[in-house]
């Protein structure tokens, strides 16, 4: 379907086929469907392959739940080093290839140190997608909907944890409430339900590798590498004739000839790029230590600290999830229109009042529906802000020629935040109580929403040509 479209910012005129960007970035978010999906299944797994493995102490356990982590770091490093050279299209469908072949190696995995690889293999997966599938979808986009469209690859994240949460429940509904550790261990829910967990995910991963094959390679990458006929062929299916032409004399007018074919990571330390590298950084790490990914990875200890039986955890798991759903769609309406710097500024101030409210509750043993209450507000807040606007953001904001290595050190970052949260969750927890951890994310917020207020600029409507000219220009 062909339709007419308002003047961009930069000048581009087009006439949109609006149904051939909403497929590719739709197949192209389905890694965000797989990150979300593969990210979460763990938390309801948990309970259950944690007494088939006997995982004790809370190293153990921190271990079991943030080694993922370090293959999402290796992910985003292998997807920085070699999307430059290969292209986002091919490192997609390896991404694709990875989360099929590790969920079945997850599920039937009998050792804890073999379950620990698969899972680290599989966080390759997670890193390649988490960089590559947002880049990809902004190269594509045109300006005026660029956030929208990247913003659908927060969506298949939040459904992809909707989906894993219900399936994980679904699986487990008849556990008898009041179950022992020892009936745990030695059912079938400990025996097989968790298994089925991780090897259900092996399904959407093959439907996102077949799709794959049927999208267009990055038109900014294939300009990039000398290939502008092939750029104009997939941005004249995007947006006409007069669109591709001016938008590849557009690209090729920011590109340096000799910065071209040979990017090292260590031209982002010029002094152009350092502020804008330092930018996506911060913003990226900040998604993180805002603290929302321990409630998703560790739903049972929050809840079973306010009151709640392992049933109840779990069907709270699944409100968590069709909460994040709903206020994604928030985001998906107003990113476009209201922009990314109220929306940021809103979810930092939002999560440092909630979870102040949180550890308010755990410190006065308020238990049941207020703090369930109070876990949904705050993953409704992330979700219509943080949750998406962040990588809306990181992946506009780099220059075309560093996007690639630029956009793996912001999710390097990112992952390595992630691991530092997860990882050291249990030992908070254990050591200063519900109560003071929660008050600890507040106090990062308020940090995050100082350095937001005074270093993120607006960047709705304009075309990445036109915000690298300001950023870096």
């Amino acid at each position: 379907m062909i339709t007419s479209a308002p003047q961009e910012s930069s000048t581009l005129k087009a006439e949109y086929n609006f149904g051939y960007i909403w497929l590719i970035s739709t197949v192209a978010a389905m890694g965000g469907l797989l990150f979300g999906w593969d990210w979460v299944v763990i938390g309801g797994a948990k309970p259950f392959f944690q007494r088939y493995f006997e995982l004790t102490s809370e190293a153990q356990i921190g271990w079991a739940n943030s080694c993922a982590l370090l293959g999402c770091l290796a992910g985003a490093m292998v997807g920085g080093a070699l999307s430059d050279r290969l292209g986002r299209k091919r490192l997609l469908i390896l991404a694709a290839l990875l989360f099929a072949v590790t969920s079945i190696g997850n599920g039937l995995a009998n050792h804890f140190n073999v379950f620990i690889a698969w899972r680290m293999l599989g966080g390759v997966a997670i890193g390649l997608a988490s960089s590559l599938s947002p880049m990809y979808i902004s190269e594509v986009a045109p300006a005026q909907m660029r956030g929208k469209l990247v913003s659908i690859n927060q969506l298949t994240i939040v459904i992809g944890i909707l989906l894993a949460q219900y399936i994980n429940w679904y699986l487990v509904r008849n556990l008898p409430a009041g179950a022992t550790d020892e009936f745990i261990r030695n059912s079938w829910f400990g025996q097989q339900g968790w298994r089925w967990m991780f090897g259900l995910t092996a399904v959407p991963s093959l439907l996102f590798l077949c799709g794959m094959f049927f999208v267009p390679e990055s038109p900014r990458w294939l300009a990039k590498y000398g290939q502008p006929e092939r750029a104009r062929s997939v941005l004249r299916r995007i947006g006409g004739e007069a669109y591709a032409n001016a938008a590849v004399a557009e690209i090729q007018s920011t590109l340096a000839s000799q910065e071209i074919q040979h990017v090292r990571f260590a031209d982002l330390l010029e002094p152009k790029l350092r502020k804008v590298l330092v930018l996506g950084v911060v913003l990226a790490v900040f998604q993180q230590w805002c603290g929302i990914n321990v409630i998703f990875n560790y739903a049972e200890e929050i809840f079973r600290a306010a009151g709640y039986d392992i049933s109840s955890v779990l069907q709270n798991i699944a409100w968590t999830g069709s909460v994040n759903m709903l206020f994604t769609f928030v985001a998906l309406g107003t990113v476009d229109r209201v922009g990314r710097r109220p929306l940021m500024l809103f979810g930092a101030a939002g999560l440092a009042a909630i979870y102040t409210a949180m550890g308010l509750c755990y410190a006065n043993s308020v238990q049941g529906l207020p703090v369930l209450l109070l876990v949904l507000a705050a993953i409704g807040c992330y979700a219509m802000s943080l949750a998406p606007v962040t990588w809306v953001v990181i992946s506009e904001i780099f220059p075309n020629r560093i996007r690639g290595a630029a956009m793996s050190v912001a999710v390097m970052a990112l992952w390595i935040a992630c691991f530092i949260l997860t990882y050291t969750f249990p030992m908070l927890n254990a050591k200063l109580g519900s109560a003071r951890t929660f008050w600890l994310y507040a106090a990062i917020c308020v940090v995050g929403l100082v350095f937001i207020f005074f270093k993120l600029p607006e960047t709705k409507g304009k075309t990445l040509e036109a915000i690298e000219k300001e950023l870096v220009d």
